[in-house]
């Protein structure tokens, strides 16, 4: 089967067309024909797209919303152009898988999307309101462009986590708010953290429920994950994605009474603060620079600059106390695996983070460290290591390609 997968913001529309089967996935042989990312929908989009094996194309063109996008996604994807093996006509789609951040309590699993499933999205709008209104435009214009005859599913960014216990979602808060708005934590990265712990036990050899690591995701948004047993037990992210590690804009866990305060000091109204907290900290808001860790690092280096080192240290102290953290909740662990933009591509930054770690069995081997760099799969810690630490680069596409076709063949999920 021919699944698209998108991954729709609310001004970009990520794409990947992944061909996949019941049959290709028992033989890990699924492959990935083309894929892209349109951003600044709305206006002037800058519009990339690539078939396998071939130079990616750049060009810009007016686009007015999502349906307009993948309307351009589909025409490019048929294209004499494109040269895609395999697709001629929009019928060679037989599917569409949508990353879905928010599923509350509602959604433990892939579902294949019909009106219900489609309110219950609706339904936790207000627990993610930047994120799951457009994911629905997605759902939309998929059905409108491709027609209702085309099956659509909805992999949920929430569900890995459901399997956390209530000691780990629960906020030490009147209970009764939990049973009326259901605030608790629920975590995101899901299929990101997923799919690294599928992988690492493919490479250890692993049955699932022997799966033990702490998988760290290091990008512009960053949380890390405590996996026992092949479940998420734990996590950094919360009700939103606010919380937790210091991320590229957001700042992360903080005391809730800045929020008064910076009301009352600032005048600032509860959006603007919300605003502040999620688009102005972080990274850079310590720095004064730049979200991008590559820039801060390289001006760190150039320049020695203060703040960009400062952003720096936080970044990676932050990350070094949930691995104390997760280590201690586990009881100890088999793994450590860096994930993300950062986590996959830095290795300064891991270096960094597993620095002073050496008591707890964590040291990293610089040469393999400085390997791990490009999409590769390396493990980098020294030998005779008590742990195991790994660079595993996410692959959510997949991943979501995977349960659209599972869903859809209503077959067991094995991972």
């Amino acid at each position: 089967m021919n699944i698209l997968v998108l991954n729709c913001g609310s001004s970009s529309l990520k794409f990947q067309l992944i061909e996949t089967d019941l049959d290709l996935i028992e033989k890990n042989a699924d492959a990935q024909k083309a894929k892209g990312i349109i951003e600044r929908i709305g206006s002037q989009a800058l519009i990339t797209v690539q078939a396998a094996g071939k130079p990616a194309v750049k060009q810009a063109a007016p686009l007015r919303d999502h349906r307009a996008a993948l309307d351009y996604v589909l025409r490019w994807v048929i294209s004499p152009e494109a040269q895609i093996p395999g697709i001629r006509a929009l019928a060679d789609i037989q599917a569409v898988g949508h990353r879905v951040v928010h599923g509350a309590e509602k959604f433990v699993k892939s579902v294949v999307i019909d009106q219900s499933v489609i309110e219950g999205i609706e339904d936790c709008i207000e627990l993610a309101p930047l994120h799951n209104p457009a994911n629905l435009k997605g759902i939309y214009a998929a059905r409108e462009l491709l027609g209702t005859g085309v099956p659509q599913v909805a992999v949920f960014d929430t569900s890995f986590h459901t399997t956390m216990p209530e000691t780990s979602y629960l906020y030490a808060i009147p209970y009764q708010l939990y049973r009326r708005h259901k605030i608790r934590r629920y975590g995101f990265h899901g299929t990101s953290h997923r799919y690294v712990a599928y992988r690492y036990r493919e490479i250890a050899g692993l049955t699932r429920e022997k799966t033990n690591i702490i998988s760290l995701h290091l990008g512009n948004g960053c949380s890390a994950c405590a996996i026992r047993n092949g479940d998420s037990v734990d996590t950094t992210m919360g009700l939103t994605p606010l919380e937790g590690l210091v991320m590229g804009t957001r700042g992360g866990d903080m005391d809730p009474s800045i929020l008064e305060f910076l009301a009352h000091k600032e005048g600032m109204s509860l959006t603007e603060i919300d605003t502040l907290l999620n688009k102005q900290s972080g990274l850079l808001g310590i720095s004064g620079l730049t979200n991008d860790m590559r820039e801060l690092l390289e001006e760190e280096r150039e320049h020695k600059d203060r703040r960009a080192t400062l952003a720096i240290d936080l970044f990676c102290l932050r990350v070094k106390k949930y691995i104390g953290a997760y280590l201690a909740e586990l009881g100890g662990t088999d793994a450590i695996v860096f994930t993300g933009g950062i986590g996959e591509n830095s290795p300064a930054i891991r270096a960094r983070i597993c620095t002073g770690l050496e008591n707890l069995g964590i040291a990293i081997d610089e040469k393999l460290n400085n390997t791990a760099t490009g999409g590769k799969e390396v493990e980098i810690n020294k030998a005779g290591n008590k742990l195991r630490i790994l660079v595993i680069p996410t692959n959510e596409e997949l991943l979501i390609a995977r349960d659209t076709v599972r869903s859809i063949k209503d077959a067991p999920r094995r991972w």
